[in-house]
This record gives structure tokens, sequence and C-alpha cells, in this order.
């Protein structure tokens, strides 16, 4: 509905977002009497709430808002989906325009100094003659620049809404458009459509949509480049491949190109080739033999090749460790299988080694014997722990007793935890031994950014468990690493670290191994459930019972879907709380959007941010004046206002992707048909060993003896070890020619 009214008061204002809720009056009586104001005025008027991005917040200028009312928390609002401006075309109305803040640059008194100049035309002179307003006295060129972008601004946001109404375009989406482009933003739809791909949210069927109702023809090679773009992009997000082979490429971007369109209409195989070949040829795009890569992910890949070869070529100095290795395995009070000795041993005989295992092995045993080792052969060195999360790097400092463990990005200097992260600093790594544990969660775009910044004379040892799912991002570096045959690899194969009563480390090797005859007892436990709403109840009742005798800190759901069925993540996240930590007069609660915040829930962080990495689970201890406050552990307490909360979600059920690096005392996994989609023999794999004590599957049998028989093939397109090979030869034979 459109609705004429008058801004009165701001009840929240966003800057960065532009995101506001403003309180708003008007004489239409066709407002819901829900959205009507409590309290009575004498002004007979309507009083209501409005929420919007970028509404004028002046009583200068009438508003003319369009949209939806929508129920929240604190009763019916307008969701503005379109406003504009009503300047009445007065001397007094175009004065108390342009004097009401809404133009920065220009007060009240340049205001008037401005309508005594140009009277009721003031505003057509703005738009078409900017360069008069020199004329007032006080106005310079800097301050009219300052003036035509506050106007100009005021002005896009409104018209992009109108320009993009017929693709159903949100006032969010519309925002981040503004943000991102300004002044040019109107521009950049009508010409260049497909940059938008480049905003968070902008994907190719979105901006392909905007663009074809602004009048892009089918075969626009900037419409097929797109989606060439979108096409590598997805296979990277989705699939984790760095690269894809030309002809699975072009064939991919021709049928989304070709989605919904009449035959005649159609994009042909060879225009898509052309369009290729000529984004290649302008370096857009990187061909490597039949193989295409987004130019970002092939100078991960070879940058990341040519330094690990540098590495391993660096000469070490070698020397004779069995000394200190016997006095720290007395001081330590350990011995050592051959396999955990001889990763000690490798350790310090080549610049980069690598330790993997599967859970109870051995591997911290290792890492802490090295660091010790270390530390007696080269009492001033250097030594630092790092892990992908900060989760692990907290797990690692705990379990080497060596408390100074960061987060990868941390160490290396990153801010943020994407690819977007610059660095505050681009120095060397400062560490003799650098230890990094967790290392298949390492993505080629992180593992670049490691290996450019190692420094001479530093040893590098990682650590993982190779038969893990591989990292989220593109990429299979620690695998890439361990098949180039050019590093050390120690194989730790012995289970350590359980008694011999417990049965997790046990039944994770027979699942990586296929085997279905797994062994059920107190520490793994598979409770049959027949239907999703039967397990989804079940997992309920059992997190309640467990959390209720080991504190809810120590009880993890980890289920293999996020969103789809009742045990999903999402969904065991909304009924657990609705169970645990109910709504009640009593707890307060923010609602953002369709999001509900409340006093005591469990969350995750989903992003870097200063001290609290992506993946890392808190607790919301206060919440106030439109603020959050969670606490995360170790003095970490941050406050977050509407739009830090976009990183912020439900964290007493979570994907078992997210849970890699972490451990729990106990995991309850669903495991049922409906997620057979995902449900593979290295997800369950990676998700039961998340445990230390105990491990409850909920669903059904047969289920789970498919997934153990179904493991996924993990191949990634990426050439990182062929190109460490072919790097290392060449590097021989240019010694060899010396």
């Amino acid at each position: 509905m459109q609705i004429k009214a008058i801004y009165e008061r701001t009840i929240y204002h966003n800057p960065d977002n532009r995101f506001c809720i403003i309180g708003v009056k008007t004489a239409n009586p066709d407002i819901p009497e829900k959205a009507r104001s409590k309290y009575t005025y004498r002004d007979g008027l309507n009083h209501f709430t409005a929420v919007g991005y970028g509404l004028p917040q002046s009583d200068k200028v009438e508003l003319v808002l369009e949209g939806e009312w929508e129920n929240s928390k604190h009763g019916l609002q307008l969701k503005v989906a379109y406003f504009r401006e009503n300047v009445p075309p007065t001397i007094d109305g175009i004065k108390g325009y342009l004097g009401s803040g809404l133009v920065k640059g220009i007060g009240p008194a340049t205001a008037n100094l401005v309508v005594e100049r140009f009277g009721i035309s003031a505003l057509d002179i703005l738009e078409s003659q900017p360069e008069r307003y020199l004329e007032i006295p006080g106005i310079t060129d800097s301050k009219l620049s300052e003036i035509k972008e506050s106007y100009a601004s005021s002005r896009i946001l409104s018209d992009l809404m109108a320009l993009l109404g017929p693709a159903d375009i949100t006032p969010n989406a519309a925002a981040k458009i503004h943000k991102e482009f300004g002044a040019e933003s109107i521009a950049v739809i009508r010409n260049r459509p497909f940059e938008l791909c480049r905003i968070s949210g902008f994907g190719f069927i979105k901006v392909d949509d905007i663009a074809r109702k602004t009048g892009c023809r089918p075969n626009d090679p900037m419409r097929i480049r797109g989606a060439l773009f979108y096409t590598l992009d997805q296979s990277r997000v989705k699939d984790g491949h760095l690269y894809l082979e030309q002809e699975r490429l072009c064939k991919r971007a021709l049928k989304l190109l070709n989605d919904k369109l009449p035959d005649p209409m159609k994009v042909q195989l060879q225009e898509v080739k052309d369009a290729l070949y000529n984004t290649i040829l302008e370096g857009k795009l990187v061909a490597s033999g039949e193989a295409v890569y987004l130019r970002r992910s092939f100078s991960d890949e070879d940058a990341a090749a040519q330094h690990i070869v540098r590495l391993l070529a660096r000469s070490v100095k070698v020397r004779d460790i069995s000394h200190e290795l016997a006095e720290v395995k007395q001081a330590l009070g350990i011995s050592l299988s051959a396999k955990q000795e001889a990763g000690v041993m490798v350790a310090f005989k080549s610049n980069l080694s690598i330790i993997t295992g599967s859970p109870g092995t051995g591997k911290t045993t290792v890492l802490k014997t090295v660091i010790e080792v270390f530390k007696k052969l080269m009492p001033n060195g250097k030594i630092s722990l790092a892990a992908p999360t900060g989760r692990a790097s907290r797990r690692m400092a705990e379990s080497t007793g060596f408390s100074d463990a960061k987060t990868l990005h941390k160490a290396l200097g990153l801010l943020g935890g994407e690819e977007n992260s610059f660095m505050n600093s681009d120095d060397p790594l400062d560490a003799d031994l650098l230890i990094i544990d967790e290392f298949s969660m390492v993505d080629m775009w992180l593992g670049a950014e490691l290996f450019s910044r190692l420094q001479k004379g530093t040893k590098v040892l990682l650590v993982g468990d190779a038969d893990q799912l591989p990292s989220v991002g593109a990429g299979n570096v620690f695998k890439e690493l361990i098949d180039c045959g050019m590093i050390p690899v120690t194989v730790l194969d012995e289970i350590f670290r359980q008694s011999k009563d417990s049965l997790i480390a046990y039944n994770a090797r027979f699942i990586n191994q296929g085997r279905t005859g797994l062994v059920y007892g107190n520490d793994f436990i598979l409770d049959k459930c027949q239907t999703t709403e039967q397990a989804a109840a079940r997992i309920q009742e059992i997190y309640l019972e467990e959390i209720a005798r080991d504190g809810i800190e120590d009880v993890q759901i980890l289920s293999p879907m996020n969103e789809s069925g009742d045990a999903s993540a999402d969904k065991l996240n909304a009924a657990i709380r609705e169970r645990f930590n109910p709504s009640s007069p009593n707890t307060p609660e923010l609602t953002v959007g369709s999001r509900i915040f409340r006093l005591g829930d469990k969350v995750m962080q989903t992003k870097n941010k200063g001290e609290v990495s992506n993946g890392d689970v808190g607790f919301v201890r206060k919440i106030y004046n439109g603020i959050v406050m969670i606490d995360f552990g170790d003095n970490r307490i941050v406050e977050y206002d509407h739009t830090g909360l976009n990183t912020i979600e439900l964290a007493f059920a979570m994907t078992v992707h997210k849970a890699m690096g972490s451990e729990y005392n106990t995991v309850i996994v669903p495991v049922l048909s409906a997620h057979t989609i995902l449900l593979y023999r290295n997800l369950l794999y990676t998700a039961i060993t998340r445990a230390k004590h105990r491990v409850i599957l909920v669903g059904q049998l047969g289920t789970l003896i498919t997934t153990i028989h179904k493991n996924k093939d993990g191949k990634r397109n990426t050439m990182l070890a062929h190109r460490i090979r072919q790097y290392a030869i060449a590097l021989t034979q240019k010694s060899e020619a010396a």
C-alpha cells in the first residue's frame, strides 16, 4: 500500500548499511489498528513505525512510502520497499528541505541564501546546473562536491528501487548496490549489470534477471562472460574445484545461459567458446592446458607450489637428536612407537614434514616431543603453534601445554576470515619452528598465504587427519601435499589414546575402512528411529538428558544438513531453544528481521572478528538497547548490534563441517535416509571423531550401513601436487645446468 506520511523520530539507524527504524505520522485512515501507536496524540493523526533502508529522517518533507505490513516483536510495522520525498513546491518547502540536514553541506543559513538566489528553481538548478551553487557565498568547490554527493545519494536509493522494482529486488539489496557503487549505481545497472556479481548475495541468476529486465540481449558477450565467471566461482564454492576443463565449463555455462529461454533466443555453444577465448586472451581468466582458472585461484595454486619447492630446496642442518630425544622421553614419562619416533626424527631432518593419523594414534604426543626436543636444541629459538580455527588453536594449546597457540589468520597477520581478507603486516612469519594442527582444514587460498610468508630457516611441521572431510574452501591442500611425493610423511596408525574399552577410535577406523560391523557399548550407541520426525524428537530428548549430566558446553548435535528436514541443524536449533531456553516475559530477547536472539542462547560466530574466530561458540549474556552481549569464554566478551548479528547463529546443533577442528565430550549425530544426499563415509568419520568420550547415533541401521559403504570421491580439481613436482624438476635441472 502507498502512504503519505511525515517523519517523527528515529528509533534505530545503522550508518554503515543505512538501515533504519523510524516513527512516522499520517492522516491516512487505512492504517491497521494493530500498527497504530498505543499512545494518544492530540494531533488526530495515526502514528506508526516504518522500517527500511535510507529512509529520510526529517519532517521538512512529505514521505510517500510503499511496502507491506509485517509482524515483529514490537508489533505491526510497515516494511518499506520503495519511498520518495515530496518537497512542497513552495519557497518555504524548498528552504525547509535544503536546511533539514538531508543535504550535507547546506545548513539553515546557507539554505536561506540559496532560495534567495534561485527561488523556487533551487532544486532544479542543483540537479542540472550544480556549478551555479558556487555563486552562493560560503560554497566552495569542495563544499559543492559534498553537496552534490549528498543530494545524489539521497535520490539514488529511491531511484534504484524504482528501476529495480520489476526484478523484485529488496530494499536491502538496493542498499548493498548503493554502498558498492555510490553515484554510479544507476549507470552500472543500465550499462554494466554483471559488475553486480562482485557484491555478496548477487549471483549470476539474480543479476541476469536484472540485466534481462533492463534490456540486455541473451547472447550479449557481457552476459556470456558473466555466466563463465559464475560457473567457475560456483564450482569453487560448492565443489571445491580450483578449475574446470574448457569443454565442461562451456557446457555448464551454456546450460545456465539458456535456462527458461525459448529456442529462438538460445545462446549457441560456439558463442560461449568464443567468449571464453576472448576472456582468456584479455587475461581475465587463466588457461593451463585444458584447465580454466579464475585468476586468483590460479595465482594461489601456482604461488604455493613455488614457495613449497623453494622451502624443500633450502639446505638443512641435520643434527643427531638421539640424546635430546631420550632426555625428553624420560622427562615426559612416555615411550614412543617406531612410527612416532620416526615422525619426531623427520621433523628435524626436513624443512617441511607431515604427520597424519586418526584420533587416538598419538599425534599430540609427537607434537609435545618435537616441541621439547626443539627447546633443548635451540633454547632461544622461537616456536609458533597455529591452527585454522580458534577452537582448534585453543585445543592445541591445552593438549600440548604450549599456551601461545594462535589461529593461522592471526599468526599470519590476516584481518578477516575469507579471501577478501587483507594483511595488517607483510612481514615474514617470525618462527624457527612452526607447527600447524588440523591442516586438512586449510584451503588453497590460506595455504598460499602461509607458504608465501615463511622466512628462511623456519622448520614447518603440518599435522592433521587425511581421512577427514576436506577444507570448506576450494582445494585439497593437505592431501595434495601428501600425494606429491616430495614431502616426508609419517602415517600414525596404532591407536593409543583411548583405553581398551573405549570404542570411538576403533569404530572410526572401521568406518574409514568401509567395515559395517561396528561395535556398540556405553560410549558408542545407536538409538534406532524409523522416521525423521521420530529421530528429531529423540535427539531433543537425548540432548536435554546429556546436558543435564555433563553441561551444555560438552555436548553437541552434529547434523549432515543445515536446513532441510526436522533433523537439520536449523530445525533442531529452533526446537531445542524453545525447550531449553523458552520465551518468557522475564527473558530479554531481540528480534532482527525473522531471527530472534534470547538471553541464555548458545550461539556461534560465523566470521572472524577481532579475538573471536569463525566457529567459536558462546552464550548470550545480556541484551539492552538493541545490543546483544555474547561471552565466548577466555574473557572474550563481544557486543553486537543489528548488523553484527548477521554473523551470529544458534549453536545447540551445527553441521559436521562447522564442527571441524573441535572436540566435545559427547556428540549426537542423526543418520537418516532423508540425509543420504550428504551422508558419506568421510562425513560420518569426521562427525564421530569430534567426540572424546561418547557418540550417540540416532537413526536407521540400514542408512548407517549404506553410508559406510558409500565413500564420496573427494577428488577436487587442483594441480598443486603436479605443480610441486614440475617446479622441483625445473629447479633440479637448473641446478645441474649451473
